[in-house]
Formats: structure tokens, C-alpha cells, sequence
């Protein structure tokens, strides 16, 4: 919770059309914030500007309208900054990151029926030997703050380092209710069930648990030890936007 006095004023520039691992840059980096606990965030995008690579972008060109500037900005403590600036920067790749010292008068109030996710520590993946399973066993129409609940467990664990998950839909079962669920078109029941697999080490797992125990209200969590054989992936393709592109922005 962000208090009144003393913060930073964090501003990132990126450009439109850069990605993250195949996911638009400016939706990774809040995804991170957000699941991070930071106060709040905004996304500014431009009209009009060049970078780096002194390209002018402009919205009126059709053809290069996905190379517009695009500004995230959110307010935290020096700590709080502190905490997340690596990460930021490893997600900005090629954007360029400012930090602003800056004063909070008055902070934004929460309303009674929010809550504030808490931060969960993130370390680089490094897995050999022993680890931890975790599965997640929820309903496909469990939702969290207005999306689904898989989904936004997914968003949360890669916004927190966790190396992979992978979500699977059944096609038959029940659960402490005793109703039966299965995906047959004339069912009554459309409430199928969803379970999310994860692979990752003991502390990282354990460290998420809270942010798991906030959000899953009604399903069943398990943790299983495993053996890591072999852990492995694919080279990622350069994005040719994130080469060619070097964004950079005038004066806010």
C-alpha cells in the first residue's frame, strides 16, 4: 500500500509493437506490477514521436502505426522500485526506463471490496535434481477480479518467475459438491473442470502459495515431490521488431 510522502515515479517507453516471449510487452510488464502488488499502473500510448533509431512513427502512416510509443507509469516507494527495477529492465529489452523522485500527497484509498495481492519474491529458474509439482484443481467458471481464475493464475505465475505451467480441461469428474461435470453439449452442467500443472523448486512454490491461497477460494491444491531428468527449451526467435525498433520518447 502506497503511502503518503517520499516515492519514485517510474516511467517506461516502449514501442507498440514489441513483444515479450510472443506476448506484447506492455501487457508483460503489467502482468508483473500488477501481480507484484504495486499501487497501480497506467499505459499511455503516443500519437506521434521517433527513438533511438530516429524513425519517425506516426499514427496517420498505416503501415508502421504498430511502431507508436507506448508509456507505463506507476508510482511506488524507493524500496519497492528498488525490489522490482531488474525485471523491469529485462522486460523492457530495448525501451528505456526513468526514474523521478517525487511526492505523494494524498494516496489512492482501496474500496471495501478490494484486495491487495501480496508480493511474492522472484529468482531466476534454476532447477536440478529434486522439485516440487504443484497441482491446481479449479471450476472453468471460477473467476477472479472479472476474468477467469485460470487464466489469471496463469498471468500470475509468469508474472512471478514460475518456470511453466499447463492448464487442462477435463471431460468428466465432480468435486466436493458431487455434481458431475463433463463437456457434452446438452449437459447441464458447463462447469467443467480445469487443472493446472506446475513444475518448480520447493521455495518458489512455497513462496507463491499465498497469492494461490487469495485467489483459489473454492478447489483443491496439491504439492507432490519429483524428480527433474531433464529441464529444456527451445531457442527463442529474435523478434525482428525488438532488433529493428530502438524506442526512445521526448519529455513526458
Amino acid at each position: 500500500m502506497l503511502n503518503a510522502g517520499k516515492a519514485v515515479k517510474v516511467s517506461i517507453y516502449l514501442s507498440e509493437g514489441s513483444t515479450h516471449h510472443g506476448v506484447p510487452t506492455y501487457s508483460s510488464i503489467l502482468d508483473f506490477l500488477f501481480y507484484r502488488g504495486v499501487s497501480g499502473a497506467t499505459v499511455l500510448k503516443g500519437v506521434a514521436g521517433f527513438g533511438a533509431d530516429h524513425h519517425m512513427h506516426s499514427a496517420s502512416i498505416v503501415d508502421i502505426s504498430d511502431h507508436l510509443p507506448l508509456k507505463i507509469e506507476f508510482i511506488e516507494s524507493r524500496e519497492k522500485v528498488d525490489e522490482l527495477l531488474g525485471k523491469l529492465e529485462e522486460l523492457a529489452g530495448t525501451g528505456m526506463i526513468e526514474l523521478q523522485e517525487t511526492t505523494v500527497a494524498k494516496p489512492a484509498q482501496l474500496s471495501n471490496q478490494e484486495k491487495t495481492a501480496p508480493a511474492v519474491p522472484a529468482s531466476h529458474l534454476k532447477m536440478e535434481g529434486k522439485a516440487k509439482l504443484m497441482r491446481i484443481y479449479i471450476g472453468e467458471s471460477d473467476r477472479w477480479k472479472d476474468k477467469p481464475l485460470y487464466k489469471a493464475l496463469v498471468e500470475a505465475m509468469r508474472a512471478n518467475d514460475i518456470a511453466g505451467v499447463t492448464v487442462y480441461r477435463g471431460i468428466l469428474g465432480y468435486g466436493a459438491h458431487s455434481r458431475a461435470h463433463n463437456n457434452k453439449p446438452l449437459s447441464l452442467s458447463r462447469d467443467a473442470s480445469i487443472m493446472l500443472s506446475v513444475v518448480d523448486t520447493e521455495e518458489k512454490l512455497q513462496a507463491f502459495m499465498p497469492l494461490v491461497e487469495q485467489m483459489v477460494e473454492e478447489g483443491l491444491v496439491v504439492l507432490s515431490d519429483v524428480d527433474i531428468i531433464k529441464y529444456s527449451h527451445r531457442a527463442l526467435e529474435i523478434d525482428p521488431l525488438q532488433t529493428a525498433t530502438r524506442t526512445g520518447t521526448a519529455s513526458a
